[in-house]
Order: C-alpha cells, then sequence, then structure tokens
C-alpha cells in the first residue's frame, strides 16, 4: 500500500468518525504515521486532501454504478438512480457534503462523473420521445432536486424526520419532466427534443449549422 494510500484510507475514516465533518491534517498525519510535510507533498493542502477523500469515497458508489445493467425502461433507472442518490448520501453524510456543500478550492472530480452518468439515462429517454425539455437540461434540474433534498435530510432532520420526502420529490419532479409513456400530447416537440439529442453526432452538418438547427429544435421543444 503507497503513501499515499494509507493517508487517503487514513482520512476517510477520521472524516466517517468526525461528528462535524471536519477533521484536521495534524490528526491525519499522527493516525497515518507521516509527517505534515509528506502530506502537503502528496495532496498540496488541505483542501486538496478533502477533494481526495471525496472522490475515493464517491468512487466506491461511482463504480457501482458503471456496472449497472440498464434496465428495459430508462425510466426506471431513473428513479433507481434517484433513490441510490439520496441512500449514499445518507451513508457518507461528510462525504457527500464535501462535493454539494462545500467551498473547497480543490473541487471534487465525482461531481462530473455523476452528471454524466445521470446525462447518459436521459439521453435514453429523449431519444425515446419521453423527455418535456432536452437531456442537458433535465439532468441540471434532477441533479438540483436530488441533492438538494439530500442535503435537507442531512442537514436539516428536523424538518426532514424520514427519507419519504426523496421520494415524494422524486415522484413531483419526474413527473413534470418525464412522460411516462408513448409521447401522445406534443408529438412536435416530443420529436424536436429527440433530434436535439442526436444532433452532436450529426457529421452532415457543419458546426455553424448545427447551431442554428440546435436554436430551431429548442423553439419547436
Amino acid at each position: 500500500m503507497t503513501t499515499r494510500t494509507v493517508i487517503l484510507e487514513t482520512a476517510a475514516e477520521l472524516l466517517a468518525q468526525s461528528a462535524t465533518g471536519d477533521i484536521s491534517t495534524r490528526a491525519v498525519c499522527e493516525a497515518a504515521g507521516v509527517t505534515q510535510p509528506v502530506l502537503y507533498r502528496h495532496f498540496g493542502d488541505k483542501d486538496g486532501l478533502l477533494a481526495a477523500v471525496a472522490d475515493r469515497v464517491w468512487g466506491e458508489y461511482l463504480s457501482s454504478k458503471r456496472a449497472a445493467e440498464s434496465s428495459a425502461d430508462p425510466l426506471d433507472d431513473l428513479r433507481s438512480g434517484w433513490d441510490n442518490h439520496t441512500a449514499f448520501a445518507l451513508r457518507h453524510p461528510h462525504a457527500y457534503r464535501l462535493v454539494f456543500a462545500s467551498t473547497l478550492a480543490t473541487r471534487p472530480a465525482a461531481m462530473a462523473e455523476a452528471m454524466s452518468l445521470l446525462q447518459g439515462i436521459l439521453h435514453r429517454l429523449a431519444a425515446q420521445g419521453r423527455l418535456r425539455i432536452p437531456a442537458a437540461d433535465a439532468a441540471r434540474v434532477v441533479m438540483a432536486a436530488n441533492s438538494g433534498v439530500a442535503l435537507g435530510l442531512i442537514l436539516r432532520p428536523e424538518e426532514y424526520p424520514d427519507a419519504s420526502a426523496s421520494g415524494t420529490t422524486r415522484d413531483a419532479v419526474l413527473g413534470s419532466l418525464v412522460i411516462d409513456g408513448a409521447p401522445e400530447h406534443d408529438p412536435v416537440a416530443a420529436a424536436a427534443i429527440t433530434l436535439t439529442t442526436r444532433l452532436g453526432s450529426a457529421e452532415a452538418f457543419t458546426p455553424a449549422e448545427r447551431s442554428l438547427l440546435a436554436e430551431w429544435l429548442q423553439r419547436l421543444a
């Protein structure tokens, strides 16, 4: 096991045990059996260490999402992804807050991958003509709502005494974004959203033409 791994694992353990969600570099060094110059050589500063710890804890969760097989219905995957996200937040509240509610100068990379995985599911829905808005916009809405209710459960337990608030929010958000079943009410908008999703791989158009077509499709959607 490398020195860097020892420091990371030690910091992750101390973070999980912390009552406040904060750890000191001195405590990490003492527990890992290294000096502070060694820690700083590997991570730069405390923010760099915490960002690396967050990515390590999140890595286990994201690896399970990468390995998960897609179901026949992407809406089922979207619901399951929401619930798994909330469950992870409740199991690892301090690591979760480092990604969604911290002012670290070094930003954890976990957020970008979590968003990418979410967008993959939403692109599948858009390809079926079942999204009311473009997939990129829907991803931002879903992530904001999911992380918001997760933080509420973590930071305001008196306002959110149980996890049922997550399911209620999930159903309300997804109900506003997804056409559950074949699109019937506005086939033109559904087709426009589907075409927008596939536009990025359309090599027949120049960048300027893709930009113009995307604007037209956005109006139809």
